[in-house]
């Protein structure tokens, strides 16, 4: 593979740590004390599975979130930090990958009303596949300089 300035290994790498950023941005955007004091994002969240046109978004949320909305607060918050934290060091790389690439799809299809974020989510599970088959994490990683996930 001919690239220009960087290897195509290293232009994975710029892609996945880009990817990185854009989690860590996320993260960085979110009322924090609204999510975990009032339990603004869970009941927005609640607010569009209960509207939502397929009957098994709403379902799944009333199950799954719903009973316990403090703890999904923290791991929605905390999820998309640790993700950034992974993609940009290159730690856990597939891991990370594989993770944002599900937390994505199951925004996306919260989200599939909005085109706004449906272009986001699909973009950034996007990166997330091309990062993970072309095995970002070969060069400017963790993994790499501690050998796991060769």
């Amino acid at each position: 593979m001919h690239s220009i300035w960087l290897s195509g290994a290293e232009w994975t790498a710029v892609l996945r740590i880009g990817l990185g950023l854009w989690w860590l941005e996320s993260w960085r955007h979110k009322d924090k004390k609204g999510w975990f004091e009032r339990g603004t994002g869970i009941a927005w969240a609640a607010d569009v599975a209960g509207k939502h046109k397929w009957p098994v978004v709403g379902k799944g949320f009333k199950k799954v979130v719903e009973p316990r909305p403090r703890a999904m607060a923290y791991i929605v918050v905390y999820a998309e930090l640790a993700l950034g934290l992974g993609l940009v060091v290159g730690f856990l790389t597939p891991i990370a990958l594989i993770g944002g690439l599900l937390l994505n799809l199951l925004y996306l299809v919260l989200m599939i009303h909005d085109w706004a974020e449906q272009g986001q989510n699909a973009m950034m599970a996007l990166i997330s596949l091309v990062a993970f088959f072309a095995m970002s994490w070969q060069v400017w990683s963790l993994d790499h300089a501690i050998g796991i996930f060769l």
